[in-house]
């Protein structure tokens, strides 16, 4: 995560000081350099995660961005129209280069739809009283990393396809920041720690699992993945919410639930790298793999969600 996050603002700021304090003496390169700078902030701003820092952040660096322009072309103000020597011409490609790298890769984030809105499980969104961020969600692997779990070359993934198009959840302030410091070591310094899960429709639950402990971040326990968890059969489907915090589920197996009834609390079980709600529906899995049924994507109050969506509910 650290490494992530250290991408996420130095290259950003990297490409924008580049634009501002460097940019071509020719206005070819700078035209190329410029767009493919704003293409890669889109880019990252769309593939991002952003908790750290906070989901604003690439709103400002738009506006750098902009000034960076204006500075760029104001200091240096370009004359000629091509370069002028064979480095300027290398640095031409490799710009056009990179842009068509983070452009696929831009276009490939927002492309893929979800499946006929018909295989779409309606649901009630989950918790309550708070700012929340979507950190994966969505039908690309380059917003949702939990769709590698349909990659058929890999065996260990069968047991958990079912959570491909899985959400998972954190809690933001006001500011964006969902935790006291960076990255905490101890899963009660994040926001969302502890926070009440409530049943996102009305069914039974079929499974219901509790007595793994929270993980010290960035610790996670790769054999109890899904860790403390509910199994909620919907209707046809099954819902799943996973990573509560130990002692804290509120209903059993064979019981009934309805939309709103409090069922558990977060916490930081199972494969979790840090405090979040992790919420997937899928057609029921088999007895010894419960989480491999065909995956489903999910409405939560009418709103397919996705990276970096944010969801504001009153208590």
């Amino acid at each position: 995560m650290t490494i992530f996050i250290l991408i996420q603002i130095l290259f950003p700021l990297m490409l924008i000081g580049w634009l501002a304090f460097l940019p071509p003496y020719n206005l070819l390169g700078m035209g190329v350099q410029t767009l493919v700078t704003a293409i890669a902030l889109v880019a990252i701003a769309r593939m991002g995660i952003w908790v750290f820092p906070p989901w604003w952040t690439p709103y400002l660096y738009g506006v750098l961005f902009m000034l960076a322009l204006g500075l760029g072309v104001t200091k240096h103000q370009p004359k000629r129209r091509m370069p002028l020597s064979w480095p300027g011409w290398v640095m031409v490609v490799g710009f056009v280069a990179f842009g068509v790298y983070v452009g696929n890769e831009a276009a490939r984030s927002w492309a893929g739809p979800f499946p006929a809105a018909a295989t779409a499980v309606d649901l009630t969104f989950p918790l309550r009283g708070g700012h929340f961020l979507i950190v994966n969600g969505g039908s690309n692997i380059r917003i949702n990393a939990h769709l590698k779990t349909l990659d058929e070359s890999v065996p260990r993934f069968q047991a958990y396809r079912g959570q491909s198009y899985g959400t998972d959840i954190i809690q933001v302030n006001r500011w964006g920041l969902r935790s006291r410091g960076i990255s905490p070591q101890h899963p009660s310094a994040y926001l969302i720690y502890g926070a009440p899960v409530f049943a996102p429709c009305t069914g039974q639950v079929v499974q219901a699992i509790d007595g793994f402990p929270d993980m010290t971040i960035p610790e996670t326990d790769l054999v109890n993945r899904a860790g403390n968890h509910v199994i909620l059969r919907c209707g046809k489907a099954e819902v799943i919410l996973a990573h509560f915090r130990p002692q804290s589920l509120m209903v059993r197996s064979g019981m009934t639930v309805a939309v709103g009834d409090a069922i558990a609390e977060v916490g930081n079980s199972g494969a979790s790298t840090e405090p979040h709600l992790h919420i997937h529906a899928q057609r029921p899995g088999s007895l010894a793999m419960p989480l491999s049924g065909d995956p489903l994507p999910m409405r939560f109050d009418g709103r397919f969600l996705t990276r970096s969506d944010r969801v504001t509910v009153r208590r």
